[in-house]
């Protein structure tokens, strides 16, 4: 089994396509199947259901992947281990947010990483809290940057907390609370809510907090994006529920104060095997203890 094979199988997952897949590894189409089927050979499986329409991966390929993305990253982590012994910083540094961080300066933070190190090939990936610690327990991401309920802390992982801060509620101009103040989640519930999407850490901060205090509420609208629920709520169809220091990114929405809001901390998280070479230089741009960024 070669590495090799292993980069076409992830390409093809991630892409859903053998062209595309191809295109991206810089090989022709008929190379890149011929290693996949050999690999196939080898396993005694099929990895990929193939139709004139789609590819899609089979329970056997499903099992495989987080495998050969462990293998690919392992491989890689290898040689940037070697480079930075004489000082070099390069590989990769893939880093994953949450969209309301509020404790970094992201942007800038990866401006200034670039600029010392141009070497390093930098990926960001904006998502959910729990599937960016999924990655980096599997290894497919170095540093993640979560937001997370009070007292839910990331597993499997070595991280540090950055910052804690309330959620506010967020209503158009011509709401009814617009001006209001100090108001108690029990007033608050009987508003039709916009939150981001059951069962994710962003929509637990403000579900724990409704239930703890003995309310219920509707949430009509689901969404991923921090900019859909300001939308929304722009419209007056609903309430939203954002972090304090992240609604400034709204300044036309009126900013309702709670009282015993939600709470939510933000993390940063890494791999139980420490920082890689260039994880490390990313850390040491942000500053963080030199205990941090230990290896």
């Amino acid at each position: 089994m070669e590495l090799q094979q292993m980069r076409y199988v992830v390409a093809v997952a991630e892409t859903a396509n053998f062209t595309r897949a191809a295109e991206r590894c810089r090989v022709v189409q008929s190379a890149l199947s011929h290693q996949i089927a050999r690999l196939e050979r080898e396993l005694g499986a099929r990895l990929f259901d193939r139709t004139s329409r789609r590819v899609r991966l089979t329970p056997a390929g499903e099992a495989f992947l987080p495998a050969a993305r462990q293998a690919l990253y392992a491989a890689e982590r290898a040689r940037a281990e070697v480079a930075a012994v004489s000082g070099e910083i390069r590989g990769r540094l893939a880093i994953g947010a949450i969209p309301t961080v509020t404790a970094v300066d992201l942007p800038g933070a990866l401006k200034s990483f670039h600029v010392r190190h141009p070497q390093v090939r930098i990926t960001l990936r904006v998502g959910g809290s729990d599937d960016l610690a999924e990655r980096v327990r599997h290894g497919t991401m170095d540093i993640a940057l979560l937001g997370l309920p009070r007292d839910v802390r990331p597993k499997g992982v070595h991280g540090r907390v950055l910052a804690q801060g309330e959620l506010v509620a967020v209503v158009a101009p011509g709401h009814p609370l617009a001006d209001a103040v100090d108001v108690d989640l029990r007033r608050l519930s009987d508003e039709v809510f916009v939150d981001f999407s059951a069962g994710t850490a962003g929509r637990a901060q403000s579900d724990e907090a409704f239930a703890a205090a003995g309310v219920s509420r509707e949430v009509a609208f689901e969404v991923t994006t921090p900019a859909l629920v300001a939308r929304l709520v722009r419209l007056g169809l609903g309430v939203g529920m954002l972090p304090a220091a992240f609604v400034t990114e709204f300044p036309d929405l009126r900013v309702v104060e709670l009282r015993d809001p939600p709470t939510r901390v933000e993390h940063m998280i890494w791999s139980r095997l420490g920082p890689s070479p260039a994880a490390a230089a990313f850390l040491e741009t942000l500053d963080a203890p030199a205990e941090w960024r230990g290896r």
